[in-house]
């Protein structure tokens, strides 16, 4: 069964500043070479979690470093202070928030990319050992379409449901989409053809997200509602005790992160957990 994306909720994502990609040869500009490229992750941000699941999942530790990034950024305008002179060296006068996720050029001391999802493909596509792919040839439909689901079908539908008088309309669009979610996964352990890709590490992120920033703000009715889909937060459990996900899962900065962001009130569903994330969140003071 092939997942349908919600193409009748607009999208509310901001363009990123960067879009450089990786190539193959020196044309490129950007070609890849081991430990020329330099990651920088803020893993309370949604972003930034996949990048680091799918960066652990294909083992690019020694090829492309990562600089993790406090939860909740250092500067008014939500910039990381770290991240400015990247940014002001890649764009003459830029006066924009220096935002992560960041793909950075150690040669040249400039950024290549701010786009998550491009990071990841080209990590997978470029830096990859050959035999683990989040994006295996003939997936990309069906990983594009898990995206458009989780960007609209959870991630927006959730956010408008949560508002101050809840959105009726909103809250069917995401029980929905979890239902068609867990039609998909009951039975079966992975989203797309019988093996852990993208699509998992897209899906499990706008999980979390799900569970421990959006819950807040929804009625517990509505919570025991998405709770009700028992294959689907198994998966996100089994996912959760996967070494290249719960290791990254940083609850307390993902609530910081939410209470320096959020203007919304809470209500009876923050109340509710779905998951106890607790025990495969990660050691951040190891960082």
């Amino acid at each position: 069964m092939s997942i349908t994306p919600l193409a009748a909720i607009p999208s509310v994502r901001t363009a990123p500043a960067f879009r450089g990609r990786i190539g193959q040869d020196a044309r490129s500009g950007h070609y890849a070479v081991p430990r020329r490229y330099r990651l920088h992750l803020a893993t309370a941000c949604p972003d930034g979690l996949r990048i680091a699941v799918g960066h652990s999942l294909l083992a690019l530790d020694d090829c492309c470093p990562v600089t993790f990034l406090p939860a909740v950024p250092d500067c008014p305008d939500g910039s990381h202070a770290a991240l400015r002179p990247l940014y002001e060296a890649s764009a003459h006068r830029y006066s924009g928030p220096a935002l992560a996720p960041v793909l950075s050029d150690d040669w040249s001391g400039r950024i290549v990319s701010t786009h998550g999802r491009d990071i990841l493909r080209d990590l997978d596509r470029h830096f990859g050992d050959g035999v683990t792919r989040i994006y295996p040839c003939g997936a990309e439909a069906e990983i594009e379409a898990v995206e458009r689901l989780c960007s609209q079908g959870i991630e927006q539908a959730a956010q408008r449901a949560g508002r101050e008088g809840g959105d009726p309309a909103a809250l069917d669009v995401l029980l929905t989409t979890l239902d068609e979610l867990e039609r998909r996964l009951t039975g079966v352990e992975f989203l797309v053809g019988g093996q852990l890709t993208a699509a998992d590490v897209e899906l499990w992120v706008a999980l979390v997200q799900l569970d421990t920033v959006h819950r807040n703000h929804l009625d517990a009715s509505a919570v025991h509602r998405i709770a009700d889909h028992s294959a689907l937060w198994a998966y996100a459990r089994r996912l959760a005790a996967h070494p290249a996900f719960g290791v990254h899962l940083d609850l307390d900065g993902i609530s910081r992160r939410h209470q320096g962001r959020c203007q919304g009130l809470e209500a009876a569903g923050a109340a509710v957990q779905i998951l106890d994330w607790t025990g495969h969140a990660a050691d951040t003071s190891r960082r």
